[in-house]
C-alpha cells in the first residue's frame, strides 16, 4: 500500500472507532432504535437517487437492510443505551469472529482450520474477561444485544456472498433503503407511541450531530472509501486494519466519557483482537523447488 492509502485507511478506522462515542451521545437522549432508523434515512436519501440499483434480487437487499439496520446497529445502539460503554461496544462487535466461523461451516461448508479455532477460542476468553469487569462498562442486560449484533454482522457476510454481487457500494446503499422499516416497527413494539411523540422535543444539537455523523461521514463516506480501497488492495491486507477500530473506539470513550481502562479490560482487548488477527492469518505456501529455479 502507498503511504497515502495507509494514512487514509487509519483515518477511516479512527472515524469508525469514534463513531461509537457519537452513537452514545445520541442514544443517551433519544430512543436508541429510532436514532438508528434516522441514521439510515439520512444515509440513503438523497444518495439513492444517484446510485443505480445493483442487479440482484430484492430479497437480498431486504435481508441485508434488515440485518445491517436492525440486527447490527439497532441492537448495538440499544446496548449502548442500556449501559455498554462506547469503548467496549466496538470490541464486542468483533465477537463476530466466533459466529463467522460457525456460519461459514454450516452455510458454505468451509473448513475450520486450526488458526480459526484458536482465534475463536481467544475471542471467547476475551468475552469471559468482559464478564468480570466491575466498572459497569459491560452490563449483563446489554451483553445479549451486542452478541446479536455480532451474529448479525456475520450474517451480513452470508447475505452478500449468496447475492453474488460485484457492486458492493450500490448493494449497501440500496440494502439500507430497507433498514428503517424494521427499526421503526421495533421501536413501536418495545417503546410504544411515546418514543415517536417525544422525539421532536428531543432533537437538540447533540442528537442531530449524532445522527448526521453516523449517516454521512461514518456510513456513506466511510463505506465509499473502504470499498474503493478493497478493490485496490487484497482483502486480507485491508482486514488487518479493522483491528484498529475498537482501539480507536476505546480511545474516543476515554477522551469523551472518561472510560476506565483496567488491566482486565486490556486483557479482553488482547484476547478478542488477538483471536481476530490469528483467525485471519493465512500461512504462505512454500514454493516447490521447481518453482524456485
Amino acid at each position: 500500500m502507498t503511504t497515502k492509502d495507509i494514512l487514509i485507511t487509519i483515518a477511516l478506522m479512527c472515524l469508525w472507532g469514534f463513531n461509537f462515542s457519537a452513537i452514545k451521545l445520541g442514544a443517551d437522549q433519544v430512543d436508541p432504535i429510532l436514532l438508528t432508523a434516522m441514521r439510515f434515512v439520512f444515509a440513503v436519501f438523497p444518495a439513492i437517487f444517484f446510485i443505480k440499483r445493483p442487479n440482484v434480487g430484492i430479497r437480498y437487499l431486504l435481508a441485508y437492510g434488515t440485518t445491517f439496520g436492525a440486527g447490527v446497529w439497532g441492537m448495538m445502539v440499544w446496548s449502548i443505551n442500556l449501559g455498554v460503554s462506547a469503548g467496549m461496544a466496538g470490541l464486542l462487535l468483533n465477537m463476530s469472529v466466533v459466529f463467522g466461523l460457525l456460519l461459514g461451516y454450516f452455510a458454505f461448508k468451509e473448513t475450520i482450520t486450526l488458526n480459526k479455532k484458536i482465534g475463536a477460542g481467544l475471542a471467547v476468553l476475551g468475552l469471559v474477561a468482559c464478564l468480570t469487569l466491575e466498572d459497569g462498562s459491560v452490563p449483563l442486560i446489554g451483553l445479549p444485544l451486542t452478541l446479536i449484533a455480532a451474529l448479525s454482522w456475520s450474517l451480513m457476510g452470508v447475505i452478500v456472498k449468496r447475492s453474488n454481487t460485484t457492486q458492493i457500494f450500490a448493494f449497501s446503499v440500496w440494502g439500507m433503503l430497507f433498514a428503517p422499516i424494521p427499526l421503526v416497527l421495533l421501536a413501536y413494539i418495545f417503546h410504544g407511541a411515546e418514543a415517536f411523540s417525544a422525539l421532536p422535543a428531543q432533537m437538540n444539537a447533540e442528537v442531530w450531530f449524532s445522527v448526521l455523523f453516523q449517516a454521512y461521514p461514518t456510513t456513506l463516506l466511510g463505506y465509499w472509501i473502504w470499498n474503493k480501497l478493497t478493490l485496490k488492495y487484497p482483502l486480507s491486507t485491508m482486514a488487518s486494519f479493522t483491528l484498529l477500530t475498537p482501539i480507536f473506539g476505546l480511545v474516543g470513550s476515554v477522551i469523551f466519557y472518561n472510560e476506565e481502562v483496567s488491566t482486565v479490560k486490556i486483557l479482553a482487548y488482547v484476547f478478542v483482537l488477538g483471536g481476530l488477527m490469528i483467525s485471519q492469518w493465512k500461512p504462505r505456501r512454500l514454493s516447490s523447488p521447481k518453482n524456485q529455479q
